[in-house]
């Protein structure tokens, strides 16, 4: 009696779990479609902007160095301030030449002399055609030696190019300097450029003409604009980029960082998806698509990039629903329910 009691508790704990079993997996269907939420692809217009590094610059700038050596005997260089075109701003030693230029006037005065003195004996026949020939040829030398010293004593003395703001002084007063010293330097504030580069693959982002925004680092973050007048007509080799120079609406400091934000110049519609929704391969980007109620997951590339769509290039049309949430519960194959169809222009932003 005591095994029969046994055995038929142990086929009630047997039956109740099979019948337990049974519902468990009656509840579990590989077959039953899986719920997601989709939207339509569809074509957006999108600003896409491309963000490079400039750098403020003059539209005139120079180093003012001497272009002869001597010893500097006068210096006016009013530091920061703005100075006049022509202005004597340091002046060398050239008192040996201004020896010799009194020296060539005194011989050139005599030669004038014996040239006025020839021409009327030639013109009694005094002397022969030859002999006048000889003395106005030495007014002739003794006249370019003026002009040959003269140039040496202006190449002492340095005067501003432009008129522009002068920037420190780097000499002082009796120094013994050469051609490569610089006294200080000189530039244009009124008038600034902006140079940037960009790789050349976004080369259609810019023309002559165009606008660009800029924004600099400083503790207010400046937000100002700069024209496009000049585009380098090479590529830089190295680098393979595009060095561009837009004229600056606004001041800053020559020499300042700033971010230039382009835009392309025609905006062609574009299809964007929200960037969750792609699934990363080794070796390409999966995006899943319902086709007639099945999953099919299909190869696409991708283009520009916001902070949370992304454009698709190629893989998807206009019209093609794609799945935006529970994608990664889906195999290809898959029978889908679609639990909400959703607007591509609210969640693509």
């Amino acid at each position: 009696m005591r095994k029969i009691s046994i055995l038929a508790v142990a086929c009630f704990f047997t039956a109740f779990g099979c019948k337990d079993k049974s519902k468990a997996f009656d509840k579990f269907n590989p077959n039953a479609p899986v719920t997601v939420d989709v939207a339509i692809a569809a074509n957006q217009k999108v600003e896409k902007m491309v963000e490079v590094n400039g750098a403020v610059a003059s539209t005139d700038y120079v180093e003012l160095r001497p272009e002869t050596n001597g010893r500097v005997v006068f210096l006016q260089i009013p530091e920061g301030k703005t100075v006049q075109a022509g202005t004597i701003l340091a002046k060398l030693n050239d008192a040996d030449l201004q020896a010799q230029l009194e020296k060539i006037k005194v011989q050139l005065e005599l030669a004038n002399i014996n040239e006025q003195r020839n021409l009327q004996l030639l013109k009694v026949k005094g002397i022969n055609q030859s002999d006048y020939d000889i003395s106005l040829q030495q007014v002739k030398s003794f006249k370019t030696d003026l002009a040959y010293t003269q140039s040496l004593i202006d190449k002492t003395i340095v005067r501003a190019p432009f008129t522009g703001q002068i920037g420190l002084r780097q000499i002082s007063l009796g120094a013994f300097i050469n051609t490569t010293t610089t006294i200080a330097t000189l530039q244009k504030t009124d008038h600034l450029n902006i140079d940037f580069t960009l790789p050349e693959m976004y080369g259609h982002y810019v023309k002559l003409g165009k606008n660009v925004k800029l924004e600099g680092i400083t503790e207010t973050n400046q937000k100002l604009s700069a024209t496009v007048f000049a585009i380098e007509p090479q590529i830089i080799a190295t680098t393979r980029n595009i060095k561009v120079r837009a004229t600056l609406q606004g001041k800053m400091l020559p020499g300042a960082y700033v971010k230039v934000y382009l835009s392309e110049n025609e905006q062609k519609p574009s299809i964007l998806v929200p960037a969750n929704v792609l699934i990363p391969e080794s070796k390409s980007k999966q995006i899943v698509l319902v086709k007639k109620g099945i999953a099919t997951l299909v190869d696409v590339e991708t283009g520009y990039r916001t902070a949370t769509s992304v454009e698709i290039t190629k893989g998807v049309e206009v019209g093609d629903t794609v799945v935006v949430a529970g994608m990664l519960f889906v195999r290809n194959g898959n029978k889908i329910k679609v639990g909400k169809t959703l607007s591509i222009f609210d969640i693509a932003k």
